[in-house]
C-alpha cells in the first residue's frame, strides 16, 4: 500500500507546486529524488576540485622531474668527462704558468728597457725618451706603464709597433700619438704609452 501511495503521489504531483519553503510537505519520492540530486552534485562538485589540485600537483611533479632529469644528464655528462676536465685543468695551469713567466719582475724591468730601446735603434728611430709611471695594482697582476717618445719615418715607426710584439715578455702598447713636425716624412714624432705587467703576489 505505501508503494502504491508513493507512486500515486508522484503521479498527481504538479512541479509547479513546489515550495522550496515548505520542504516538509513535499512527497517522500521528490525529496528522495532532490537528495538524489544533491548528492550527485556534491560528489561531482567534490570530485571535480579534488582532481582539478591534482592535476596541478601532477603538473607541478612532472616540471619538477623534467628539471631533475636535466640536472642529472648534467652531472651525467660531467662525471662521464672527469678525467677529461682534470686533464684540461693541468693544460690550463701549465698555460698560466707559462703566462706569468712572461710577466717581468722588478729586477728585470732594466733589461726590458733596454730591450725596448734596442728595438726602436733596429728599426732606425731616435728614441727621445723613455720614463717609467707609477705601478697601477689591479687584482691579480700590477701595471707598468712605459712613457715612449721616439722619432723616425711612418715605415720605421710601424716596424718599431710590429717589432714590440716580439719582445719575450708581454708588453701592449696604449694611446699613441703622431705628429709630423716639419714636411719631412722621415721626421715624424711618435709618443706612446707601452705597457708591461708582473704577477702580483701576496706582498704586492
Amino acid at each position: 500500500m505505501a508503494m502504491e501511495d508513493s507512486l500515486r503521489s508522484l503521479r498527481e504531483f504538479d512541479i509547479n507546486d513546489l515550495d522550496f519553503d515548505n520542504v516538509g510537505t513535499w512527497p517522500g519520492p521528490i525529496k528522495v529524488i532532490v537528495c538524489l540530486l544533491l548528492l550527485v552534485l556534491v560528489l561531482v562538485g567534490g570530485y571535480y576540485y579534488h582532481i582539478k589540485d591534482l592535476q596541478a600537483q601532477l603538473a607541478s611533479e612532472e616540471s619538477k622531474e623534467t628539471k631533475l632529469k636535466q640536472e642529472f644528464e648534467e652531472k651525467a655528462f660531467k662525471a662521464a668527462n672527469l678525467d677529461a676536465y682534470r686533464k684540461q685543468m693541468v693544460e690550463m695551469e701549465e698555460s698560466f704558468g707559462a703566462l706569468v713567466s712572461q710577466l717581468p719582475s722588478d729586477t728585470e724591468v732594466p733589461g726590458l728597457l733596454e730591450d725596448i730601446t734596442n728595438k726602436g735603434l733596429q728599426n732606425g728611430l731616435a728614441i727621445n725618451q723613455i720614463d717609467l709611471q707609477n705601478e697601477v695594482a689591479r687584482e691579480f697582476y700590477v701595471e707598468l706603464p712605459i712613457s715612449i717618445v721616439a722619432r723616425g719615418s711612418y715605415h720605421d715607426l710601424g716596424a718599431f709597433v710590429s717589432g714590440m710584439a716580439g719582445l719575450p715578455r708581454i708588453v701592449t702598447l696604449h694611446d699613441f700619438t703622431i705628429s709630423a713636425p716639419s714636411t719631412n716624412t722621415n721626421e715624424l714624432s711618435m709618443s706612446i704609452t707601452a705597457k708591461t705587467y708582473r704577477y702580483k703576489d701576496g706582498g704586492a
